[in-house]
């Protein structure tokens, strides 16, 4: 009688069902390796980079342009990309040196370019539209009480405790809205200004004009940008030639439709503005403005 093995067969049927299906096995790793490759791949095409979900910069609206384009005669020494200011270093949201301003605004500085030009005088803006990121950027310095590298000349009589309680800081500035400048009236021909070297000895911004920080301008009584009482518009103390100055500047804008702000010899807002109450925050750049 013949013997039914039951099991796994005979040696060599064995050998040959291992090695097939060590075989198979091997066929399906490659093919699950070779899947799994292939899934990877798709999903990096599928998913966004990085940079997709970056925001773009926002761009000013239309009724925004450079002064340039509207009077390029009008001389702009733009301090807050550089670090001759306040806080003593570039300020954030400013890329270029650049004086953006509201279409309305940059057309009424032209009208009294026109008349000053005549005079032998020109105007010299130093701040003109200035980004919410920038007014940010003075609040924190602001809070930073450890941080006094430019008291001797912006605010040697203050202290910087007292900055926001006395109106020199805010958390909003109308300079945001577009239409609100910095500027002062230089004699033609413009002498250059003198660079500033951080590091070099510090001078009060009210001190005698052939002391102070050099700027080409008419004599104010004051250096731009001033924290004192004494940058006051119709201070009493400031007489003579440096208030026959601030008169000048003042009325030349006032005709045009300018308002001073009294506690700042240098700023003025045109009326009525386009942007009353919108706070912009795209950068002092080209770009910015770029085709309007």
């Amino acid at each position: 009688m013949t013997q039914h093995t039951e099991g796994r067969g005979t040696p060599f049927r064995r050998r040959a069902a291992q090695a097939w299906r060590i075989s198979r096995t091997s066929r399906t790793s490659r093919w699950l390796r070779g899947a799994a490759a292939g899934a990877a791949a798709l999903l990096a095409v599928a998913a966004p980079s990085p940079t997709a979900y970056a925001v773009p910069e926002p761009k000013a609206p239309e009724e925004f342009v450079a002064l340039r384009t509207v009077d390029p005669s009008i001389i702009q020494e733009m301090r807050y990309i550089t670090p001759h200011d306040f806080v003593g270093e570039p300020i954030d949201g400013y890329r270029q040196p650049l004086c953006i301003l509201t279409r309305p605004a940059a057309e009424a500085l032209r009208r009294a370019q026109l008349k000053l030009l005549r005079q032998g005088y020109s105007l010299k803006v130093y701040d003109c539209y200035r980004p919410q990121r920038a007014v940010d950027h003075f609040v924190r310095w602001a809070k930073d009480l450890a941080d006094e590298r430019m008291k001797a000349e912006f605010y040697p009589r203050v202290d910087k405790s007292r900055l926001f309680a006395d109106g020199y800081i805010a958390e909003k500035s109308g300079h945001s809205r577009g239409s609100t400048m910095d500027l002062t009236i230089v004699k033609l021909p413009a002498l250059p200004t003198r660079p500033y070297h951080p590091g070099q000895r510090l001078v009060p911004c009210y001190a005698p004009k052939g002391q102070r920080f050099p700027d080409n301008s008419l004599d104010m009584g004051t250096g731009f940008d001033c924290f004192d009482t004494l940058a006051h518009t119709d201070d009493p103390r400031v007489q003579g030639a440096q208030r026959a100055h601030r008169q000048f500047l003042k009325s030349a804008l006032e005709a045009q439709g300018f308002v001073n702000l009294p506690e700042e010899w240098w700023h003025f807002t045109y009326q009525p503005e386009p942007f009353p109450s919108t706070y912009f925050d795209f950068p002092v750049a080209r770009r910015s403005v770029a085709g309007h």
